[in-house]
């Protein structure tokens, strides 16, 4: 049943990463916050954490993610979504490739 299901490399996977680590990083810019002032937006401990995550490594924690958009002034849906896009991509193909928006 499986067998015909895409599997994404480690490469792939890798590359999503590094996609969404500039994404992220260009939101934060876009909205004059260094690391550190996101960071502490986010009640982080390390602001090299943020660092990790623009640069295709780690990931949000799920808990987290309605903190992330609202520190980067995204909404909830659009920033989930976007993940989503970014972290599972046959999840998000089988939800949304038939939609228009």
């Amino acid at each position: 049943m499986l067998a015909g299901a895409p599997k994404t490399s480690p490469e792939a996977a890798k590359e999503q990463r590094a996609a969404l680590g500039h994404w992220l990083k260009k939101l934060r810019e876009e909205r004059g916050l260094s690391q550190r002032d996101l960071a502490d937006r986010l009640s982080l401990d390390y602001y090299t954490f943020i660092s990790q995550l623009e640069n295709g490594r780690g990931r949000i924690p799920v808990h987290r993610y309605a903190e992330w958009a609202q520190a980067l002034g995204v909404e909830q849906r659009q920033f989930v979504k976007t993940l989503l896009f970014y972290y599972e991509p046959t999840t998000y193909s089988i939800l949304f490739d038939d939609d228009v928006s």
